[in-house]
């Protein structure tokens, strides 16, 4: 382990008491003591920002929030050299967003001194510390630590409180097709779903089945035992065929099993409207 990691392995601790915007906090009323409010406007995007996606519905969740009650927690930001009334965000871009959906003409700042290094990592350790963070964009949280400052997995581990194996995990999941990363930061897929997939042969035909049967983990790991995207394209063409006739009429995912002599039907749907829809369907008399 580096000197320079032993001597700012508390940094993620400290981080997380710095800018905590969840939960209870008692420490929250001396932050906002040293928090200054300035023209929203004055700030801007931090260039290292390690996460490329902001989902609208939680930023319009955070922003009526906002509307409500204010921006509970400070966003922290550094000076732009050689500009008076400029600052760079470090930490609470969504926040800053949301402040923006809110129309409000100035927001709680806190104000450090950082050089660009300690900016980039104080970034990437605020983002991959949240729980709503994509599992591509931790992922790529943790890999910038590695390579930005030579930390190993278990450094970023310590620093972020998860354990190595985790790290592991996460960072594997950057070896499969573009494809089915753009899957799994949509949450099509599961992190577990994902990781059964990068030894498969076929990344993305075994993904295409994994959603289109509603497999769990377990049974993609068969799946992928199995042959993985051979295994998918060895359902019956007249099966798949009658899916897609009844997904066009139904509007909705539909999954047909054989088993023996028989099988199931599966339909998914994703509101109640769709639920009910269904419901009416299979209550009207047969033409």
């Amino acid at each position: 382990m580096s000197e320079e990691f032993g001597r700012r392995k508390g940094l993620g601790r400290g981080l997380s008491a710095l800018i905590q915007d969840d939960g209870e906090d008692l420490g929250a009323i001396d932050r906002m003591r040293d928090a200054r409010e300035v023209p929203i406007e004055q700030l801007s995007a931090n260039p290292y920002q390690p996460r490329q996606s902001f989902g609208d519905e939680e930023l319009i969740d955070l922003s009526n929030s906002i509307k409500e009650k204010g921006i509970l927690m400070p966003i922290l930001v550094r000076r732009v050299a050689g500009e008076a009334k400029s600052y760079q965000i470090i930490a609470g871009e969504r926040r800053w967003r949301a402040a923006q959906m809110a129309q409000l003409h100035e927001v709680p700042v806190l104000v450090r001194d950082m050089d660009d290094k300690e900016a980039l990592e104080v970034a990437i350790i605020e983002n991959v510390q949240r729980e709503n963070l994509s599992p591509i964009d931790e992922a790529s949280g943790y890999k910038r630590l590695m390579k930005e400052f030579e930390y190993t997995q278990a450094d970023v581990g310590k620093i972020v409180g998860k354990s190595r194996p985790h790290i592991a995990n996460m960072l594997r999941l950057l070896q499969l097709p573009l494809q089915v990363q753009n899957l799994l930061e949509a949450g099509h897929l599961t992190p577990g779903h994902a990781r059964t997939l990068i030894n498969a042969e076929d990344p993305v035909a075994m993904a295409d089945e994994i959603m289109r049967s509603g497999l769990n983990v377990r049974q993609s790991e068969r799946l992928a035992g199995a042959g993985g995207g051979r295994a998918a394209a060895a359902k019956d063409p007249n099966l798949r065929e009658v899916e897609r006739q009844l997904e066009e009429r139904l509007g909705l995912k539909v999954t047909i099993t054989q088993k023996g002599e028989g099988g199931e039907v599966r339909i998914g749907f994703h509101t109640l409207e769709q639920f009910d829809d269904i419901l009416m369907r299979l209550h009207q008399a047969p033409q």
